[in-house]
């Protein structure tokens, strides 16, 4: 099935990405990113993630423009295809966070600072860890950072995070357990 006459936007955006133009890019953005975006908060549910996943979106459409085809489809299609791809391979990559069924999930960053005895207890606790599990615990608790953001600031891959929290988490859990056992 063929498509309507493309627009005059379209075949000057069409013709600026096969020249390889710049500008063609920024005036995609600027015609198209603003539905492509919401399609990618929508889709991956991470304002974040969406934006680099746009990021991605962006340098395919670059990448792919010489066999962009305006007769077959509309730039909006064409791009919200790449779109729905690139939003397919975030999630398929996405390693679910670590799960501690005996912490309360619902602690803020934003809550009450802990008294003396309860800090000193946690910063011995985060001593006994090793120094890259005892950051991600304190970023993620004590900062109230999301694993995503942790890996950011700390340049260390997600998964990496991800599974530094894990086995933080899991030492903490024994160490516990450890100190509920010890005799008076």
């Amino acid at each position: 099935m063929r498509r309507t006459v493309p627009s005059s936007v379209e075949l000057r955006i069409a013709a600026g990405l096969r020249r390889r133009d710049p500008e063609a890019v920024r005036t995609l953005s600027d015609e198209y990113g603003a539905p492509t975006l919401a399609l990618l908060r929508s889709t991956l549910a991470d304002r974040c993630a969406a934006e680099d996943v746009y990021q991605q979106v962006l340098l395919e459409a670059w990448q792919r423009s010489p066999s962009y085809d305006p007769a077959r489809a509309s730039l909006r299609t064409w791009l919200a295809t790449i779109a729905r791809s690139r939003a397919i391979d975030e999630l398929r990559r996405r390693v679910p966070e670590p799960f501690d069924p005996h912490v309360d999930h619902h602690v803020h960053a934003s809550e009450p600072e802990l008294d003396p005895i309860e800090r000193l207890t946690l910063d011995d606790a985060l001593r006994a860890l090793p120094p890259d599990e005892a950051e991600v615990v304190w970023l993620a608790y004590r900062l109230g950072l999301s694993q995503r953001q942790i890996a950011r600031r700390t340049g260390v891959p997600l998964g990496t995070v991800k599974s530094r929290c894990t086995s933080a988490l899991r030492r903490l859990r024994a160490m516990m357990v450890e100190d509920e056992r010890a005799p008076l």
